[in-house]
């Protein structure tokens, strides 16, 4: 699973290659839900990671909108 510290652009390569593996139809069932649950994992991260992002991005744009008035 993804180290506190990892890039968003590295758990996103590591969910692309889960999504492969499911896609190949090689897994089992139980693997398959394994990865599906590692998957979940990962979407949860960055979705968090990105919604952080975004609150960044609306306090700066706010901040230089009020510094231009």
């Amino acid at each position: 699973m993804p180290r506190k510290n990892e890039s968003y652009e590295s758990m996103l390569n590591k969910l692309e290659v889960i999504v492969n593996e499911m896609d190949s139809e090689k897994l089992s069932l139980e693997e398959s839900i394994k990865k599906y649950e590692d998957g979940i994992k990962l979407y949860q991260k960055l979705y968090k990671s990105l919604s952080d992002a975004e609150g960044k991005i609306k306090i700066l744009t706010e901040k230089s909108e009020k510094d231009f008035e």
